[in-house]
């Protein structure tokens, strides 16, 4: 089974587009997108210096641009494709079972598994970056790798410092945000046995910090188009592959002020019995990560057009379709775990609702507060769902992104996925 992933944030470097101008096509599609993003595209991935294409306005149309020109060339080329020049159109014109993106990657991972056009993602990801940049400029915020440590050491003493565990992207590797003074004092009080690092970029992302660019980027996604996809299509927020447009939507447009836990999309992949990854460029990041969580797994970064042999050899090789007659035509829906995780909105203390039950949940049901400096919050379920396992108690301390209970959404098996 294999699954395509685009990266996030921080994984571009200066010059990293200049190879993929020459594929016939890639430059025209880049234009195009350029104009919809309101940024020289080309400019900034072949010229710009480290410190222009950190700009979270420029970065994040960057790369998802360049995600899709790759998936474009990956595809077989740009010529006859549906939506605009140079983008990969159906989801049957890039092949693969899955798809998956790491923050802002989300947005070409949703256009590959056929839920929203490649001209809508551009127009959604000027909107994102602008709007986190602009919330990033309202308070001094920023972002610190934490490498090392015991997991609940370190979550502890995020939580202790008011901080957010922005990323989690593996064991080893989480990504405390918040407050400068806050993350000022998490380094001169660092979690035993942990190695900080303070990371280049312009605030505290998925955080509550960016809540006025979720404002933002909802006003834009009323006016897009999404339909189902076509592919396994897993999702930042609890790592559980989405079967629907509205509901990736919904996902993406919160995930901007919510925790991107990786370990459990790597964990679903795992799950699905994925066995080839390939990351779309500027990549590395997420081939990385999976290296280490998902040994034996075959893994390709596809950083220049030199490697595109290489990567259809891969999807020869590891196309669930082509290995087993029995997979839906859906490329293994059949196979996706079907419940889903309600995690924390804040950190602070749990409260379980009255009369705590295992049954149906409407959209509106309590199902509990974490009470926080700042007041309390309510925890609730998006979807109609029934609960299959409280991961917390009542009292117990929480934080941010944390799961606290597994459910299942109508029609869902419990039986096809397993908790984390």
């Amino acid at each position: 089974m294999l699954i395509i992933t685009a990266p996030g944030q921080g994984a571009q470097t200066p010059g990293f587009l200049a190879p993929w101008l020459e594929v016939p096509g890639v430059a025209e599609w880049l234009g195009t997108a350029s104009e919809l993003a309101g940024c020289d595209l080309i400019r900034y991935g072949t010229t710009g210096d480290a410190d222009e294409i950190r700009d979270t306005a420029i970065a994040q149309p960057l790369l998802v641009a360049a995600a899709l020109a790759a998936a474009g060339a990956l595809a077989g080329g740009f010529s006859g494709l549906p939506g605009l020049p140079g983008l990969p159109g159906l989801p049957g014109d890039v092949r693969a079972d899955a798809a998956a993106g790491h923050s802002v990657g989300e947005l070409a991972a949703g256009v590959l598994a056929g839920v929203l056009s490649a001209d809508d993602a551009m127009r959604l990801v000027r909107v994102r970056g602008a709007a986190m940049a602009a919330a990033s400029a309202m308070k001094p915020t920023g972002m610190t790798a934490v490498l090392g440590g015991d997991e609940q050491a370190v979550l502890a003493a995020i939580a202790r410092h008011d901080l957010t565990p922005a990323n989690i992207n593996a064991a080893g590797q989480i990504v405390a945000a918040g407050a400068v003074a806050d993350l000022a004092a998490f380094a001169a009080d660092p979690p035993a046995g942990a190695r900080l690092r303070p990371l280049q970029v312009a605030g505290a992302f998925h955080t509550r910090y960016m809540a006025p660019a979720v404002a933002a980027l909802r006003h834009a996604a009323a006016e897009v188009a999404v339909t189902d996809p076509h592919l396994t299509l897993l999702c930042n927020a609890d790592g559980a592959a989405v079967t629907t447009g509205k509901e990736w939507l919904e996902r993406i447009v919160a995930q901007v002020a919510a925790p991107v836990r990786w370990d459990l999309c790597m964990g679903t992949m795992a799950d699905l019995g994925v066995t080839a990854i390939i990351e779309l460029p500027p990549a590395g990041t997420l081939t990385g990560l999976a290296r280490r969580a998902l040994p034996g797994v075959a893994q390709l970064a596809l950083k220049t057009p030199d490697q595109l042999e290489a990567a259809h050899q891969l999807i020869a090789e590891h196309l669930a379709e082509h290995l087993s007659e029995h997979l839906s035509e859906s490329s293994g829906h059949g196979h996706v775990p079907e419940w889903r995780l309600i995690v924390a909105p804040t950190s602070g203390t749990f409260r379980s609702p009255a009369g705590r039950t295992d049954a149906m949940v409407a959209l509106t049901t309590d199902l509990g507060t974490v009470v926080a400096r700042g007041g309390e919050r309510p925890v609730s379920a998006l979807w109609p769902a029934e609960i299959i396992e409280w991961l917390v108690e009542d009292g117990d301390p929480v934080s941010e992104g944390q799961p606290l209970v597994r459910v299942q959404p109508p029609g869902g098996s419990a039986g096809n996925g397993s908790p984390r």
